[in-house]
């Protein structure tokens, strides 16, 4: 699959996941199959990293739009929860920010540091997939050049994420169902062939905060 197929995949799944709060304002079957969407693009951000001619031109691009996408996630998320977050290309921009750190940090120990910081204002800032999101875009990065690492590091990091709500909620289907279609995200990372494909590079930019305000009025059309 080139990076093109790669980017449908996640922009369809992401559409379904969201759909479900536009329709039923809740969580549905729907959302099982939007699972499948943030690893990919946690996947995606690494071969941008990899392959762009510009990299400060790369954190401006997700910088800005992290920003218009703030209030459509805002409205999108009041369907949600009452608790205010931030949308999920700031975890996209920190997980690269981690990527660069590691790169260019003069100590790895200092890298750590700051790979610790951009986990910590993830989380208290209540960014989408929080520090989570920025650690498996950061796996992603340093398992990148062996498939087989890849797979293994998804993994390990899906059993960070499920295994105490698993625990927790008694092996609760829901769980075991998140954990089950998160985990088939891996198929097509894997079936990642390394080229470009079509370019839509401002589509997904664009895609994104569209898309939500589009489910936030649907919400409001049929409620």
């Amino acid at each position: 699959m080139t990076s093109f197929i790669l980017k449908i995949i996640a922009c369809v799944t992401m559409f379904i996941d969201h759909l479900s709060y536009g329709i039923y304002g809740t969580t549905s079957w729907m959302n099982y199959i939007g699972r499948i969407a943030f690893p990919i693009f946690a996947f995606q951000i690494v071969e941008g990293y990899t392959h762009t001619k510009n990299l400060k031109k790369y954190f401006l691009r997700l910088f800005i739009f992290a920003i218009v996408s703030e209030i459509p996630f805002y409205l999108f998320h009041s369907i949600i929860s009452e608790s205010i977050g931030l949308n999920v290309m700031f975890t996209l921009l920190l997980g690269l920010f981690c990527i660069w750190i590691w790169e260019k940090a003069p100590l790895k120990v200092l890298a750590v540091y700051f790979i610790a910081v951009a986990c910590f204002i993830a989380e208290v800032s209540n960014m989408d997939y929080g520090y989570w999101g920025v650690l498996l875009v950061f796996v992603f990065y340093l398992c990148r050049n062996n498939k087989t690492a890849i797979a293994f590091g998804f993994l390990g990091m899906l059993l960070i994420k499920y295994v105490p709500y698993l625990i927790k909620y008694n092996l609760y289907y829901k769980y075991l169902l998140f954990f089950a279609f998160t985990l088939s995200a891996i198929v097509p990372i894997l079936l990642y062939n390394g080229k470009q494909g079509k370019k839509i590079k401002y589509f997904l930019y664009i895609f994104y905060p569209t898309h939500i305000l589009l489910m936030y009025g649907l919400y409001h059309l049929l409620h």
